[in-house]
């Protein structure tokens, strides 16, 4: 193969807008191809064409803790990896004894956790369960794939969580649950809505996704209603890459929720040794996280109240050095409830506008930082036209989601890193 086609292989692997229009012209030029190439080359490398490369911050990196690879290798060692190995066993230890709940039990993802909420509640087709629209479809999917109908009702402007006094007037003779979203690591008032759920006889399932060490009145989050469900995927304060738990508070629904999470089998009353064997017994699915993820899991659950106290340092920081556009009425800042004890899963500020949000987003990127916005309400996107209603006026749900701006949060933010990120903000409302 000639030098010229060489060069060409070679350069077929970067991508430039110079080069990338280059190389659609090289194939009609024939013998004088590589005279093109050659001129794509030099552009390339000249800084006339160069662009400037600016550290990204970014929004998001999933936690690492030192030893991580020692508890995989020691799981791959035990020739159990499949599910329920040693380290599932010490993670779902660790949250009971962490929390005082009654039964947990680690799962593939959060979604699959309130899909075994939805299951164990015995909701049928037609059945309806209130939610705030303001949060992620999982939230809505688990319900809606047991044939119920989701009320989305309108939020609390200064929380993001769903509106208390909003529920009461949602209620049907159809209404049989009640999903309640810790938005933020921050509760909605759980008094009032367990005395809602108790007066009209429905379920309560918290999906505390983002609640994970967070508290309402010193009680943790996931612990408060009939089920509540954690997420651990990357996102989150503590990972194992994709995963959940479900935390069951009622101990009527633990036997059952053994079973649909051991695919409709009686399998766990067989290896505890409570029968000789093992069948079919109700509807399941495979529900259980590989031994590895829950191995990657374990050595942060040891260091929960480090990487706790290191994010909650972080969101101090953003606060107090924040506070002053606040105080001059330029951002919002967000709000923290006197009975919450947050867990610094998101730091985050809301802007005037929609418009204003996205040249703030804008200007954060063109600095070399990832803000991004949150959800867009369900009740306005297709599948929630199709399975839900909105209930009463969307006053605050949509309004609101359009001024938040996430800003970079994770465990090993550096202060420096934080800097730039608060000094670009303020940058910006300066200018505009």
């Amino acid at each position: 193969m000639s030098w010229e086609f060489t060069l060409l292989d070679a350069l077929q692997c970067i991508h430039t807008p110079v080069l990338d229009k280059l190389m659609v012209s090289v194939t009609f030029l024939g013998d004088a191809g590589w005279f093109w190439i050659a001129l794509g080359v030099l552009l390339l490398f000249t800084k006339k064409y160069r662009k400037k490369r600016i550290k990204m911050i970014g929004f998001n990196i999933p936690i690492y803790i030192e030893g991580s690879l020692d508890c995989i290798e020691e799981a791959i060692k035990s020739r159990k990896i499949c599910g329920d190995g040693e380290f599932t066993k010490k993670c779902s230890k660790w949250m009971e004894d962490k929390f005082n709940a009654t039964k947990v039990l680690l799962t593939t993802s959060c979604t699959d956790a309130l899909e075994m909420a939805a299951i164990l509640l015995n909701l049928q087709p037609g059945d309806e369960v209130i939610m705030p629209s303001y949060t992620f479809v999982s939230t809505a999917d688990a319900f809606i794939m047991v044939g119920a109908k989701v009320v989305f009702v309108d939020i609390n402007s200064k929380t993001m969580n769903i509106d208390e006094n909003k529920i009461e007037e949602a209620i049907t003779p159809k209404t049989k649950a009640i999903a309640v979203v810790h938005y933020a690591g921050i509760s909605p008032d759980m008094d009032k809505i367990m005395k809602i759920a108790k007066k009209h006889n429905l379920k309560v399932v918290e999906d505390a996704a983002q609640g994970f060490m967070a508290k309402y009145k010193g009680k943790y989050l996931g612990t408060i209603a009939d089920l509540g469900c954690y997420s651990f995927h990357e996102t989150k304060n503590y990972s194992m890459g994709e995963g959940g738990a479900i935390v069951i508070n009622d101990p009527s629904l633990i036997e059952r929720a053994e079973i649909i999470r051991e695919k409709g089998t009686n399998r766990n009353k067989f290896f505890r040794g409570e029968i000789d064997k093992y069948t079919w017994v109700d509807y399941g699915s495979s529900y259980l996280p590989s031994e590895l993820n829950c191995a990657y899991l374990y050595p942060q659950l040891e260091k929960a109240e480090e990487i706790n106290n290191a994010r909650l340092s972080a969101w101090n920081y953003y606060k107090e050095n924040l506070q002053e556009l606040e105080d001059e009425e330029k951002i919002t800042l967000q709000y923290v409830p006197e009975y919450s004890t947050h867990n610094a899963h998101m730091f985050y500020i809301k802007a005037k506008s929609l418009e204003e949000r996205t040249a703030l987003i804008k200007y954060l990127k063109g600095n070399g930082i990832q803000a991004v916005f949150h959800y867009i309400p369900l009740h306005d996107s297709p599948a929630g036209k199709r399975f839900g209603r909105f209930n009463g006026e969307d006053k605050y749900t949509t309004s609101e989601s359009e001024k938040l701006v996430r800003l970079p949060m994770y465990y090993g933010l550096t202060k420096e890193d934080q800097d730039k990120v608060i000094k670009a903000i303020k940058e910006f409302y300066e200018k505009n």
